[in-house]
């Protein structure tokens, strides 16, 4: 007699069932990248579309994102400390470990070395998080994805930012900061986010019209930045420095996410729905504000991008499984 394979088929729905909902999230990202590779290669947009879109981006649309997102965020709401010891706890510690060993075994300026880190533990929370929390645990869920998105624009971005300003500039120690400090405050990321915090903190309640038109740019950022590293793949290779984006891309599916499972069901005190959350947070591939980043201090560009395809690709496989193990239909 044939043995049960209930609970293999089980396994097996399970898994198909969160691959496919992980591909209608994910296919997109590509079909938008494939879009700007096409119009690349074709010279619909002409020379220098990449740098003029990722500038738009960069100056635009992320400030109206970040202004937007973070003014209508209650700052109580934002703060649930046990959410972000156990999602930053593991973020930090892959940032300073894959920094560490990326400077003897790919080594760079310091500048590269802090794109290298940051895209080991930086998560596209924003465009694939939220939606995939949604389809998780339903609406109620999106609240851990605003939140690491929020801080993902604040504090990550400043340590980011900071550190591609101070290579950036020259001069001795005491210049290069007082440049570096003054660059980061002009940041229009920097400055967005601060006027959003400001906003939030004082119960202001913005009028329709500027956040009708705050959302309007806002929206546009990833699709922009996707489009974006379309184009600027035209006539560049992902297989460049193919084993420094596989040990990133190791970093950021398995071992951002297994320790931030350690942290929050074993260390940290969370809700079921709160450690699940941001376990799939840290699962994600590689947030595109990687590239934004890497584009605008014109450093670590290709392999930022690369980086951002493989993981997005692998991460079809790897958030399936997940979301098996998780038991999450």
């Amino acid at each position: 007699m044939q043995a049960d394979a209930g609970p293999f088929r089980q396994v097996d729905r399970t898994l198909l069932h969160a691959m496919l909902a992980i591909v209608n999230v994910i296919l997109p990202v590509f079909g938008i990248m494939l879009a700007g590779y096409l119009c690349g290669h074709f010279g619909i947009l002409g020379e220098g579309s990449s740098q003029a879109l990722n500038a738009f981006v960069y100056n635009v649309a992320l400030p109206a994102l970040f202004f937007i997102s973070l003014s209508q965020v209650p700052i109580g709401d934002s703060l649930n400390l046990p959410f972000i010891a156990a999602f930053y706890g593991g973020v930090l510690a892959v940032f300073g470990f894959s920094m560490a060993v990326a400077t003897f075994v790919f080594p760079n300026r310091p500048g590269g070395l802090s794109l290298h880190a940051m895209s080991a533990a930086f998560s596209n929370t924003g465009y694939m998080g939220i939606p995939l929390l949604a389809i998780a645990f339903g609406d109620s869920a999106r609240m851990p994805g605003i939140i690491s998105t929020v801080l993902n624009g604040t504090l990550f971005l400043g340590l980011i930012t900071l550190i591609l300003e101070i290579d950036s500039n020259d001069g001795g120690f005491g210049e290069i900061l007082r440049q570096a400090f003054a660059g980061l405050l002009k940041s229009p990321l920097i400055m967005s986010a601060a006027a959003g915090l400001t906003v939030s903190a004082l119960g202001f309640e913005l009028p329709t019209a500027l956040a009708t038109f705050c959302n309007l740019l806002g929206v546009t950022a990833g699709p922009c930045a996707l489009f974006a590293i379309g184009l600027f793949m035209v006539g560049k290779s992902v297989r460049s420095g193919l084993g420094e984006v596989l040990w990133i891309s190791l970093l950021k599916l398995v071992a951002l996410p297994l320790l931030t499972y350690v942290l929050a069901y074993y260390v940290l005190p969370l809700s079921p729905v709160e450690a699940a959350s941001a376990v799939v947070l840290a699962a994600l591939p590689t947030g595109t504000l990687t590239f934004v980043l890497a584009q605008r201090y014109r450093t670590y560009t290709q392999r930022s991008v690369s980086e951002i395809l493989i993981s997005t690709l692998l991460s079809i496989v790897t958030l399936a499984v997940l979301f098996a193990f998780l038991e999450i239909e």
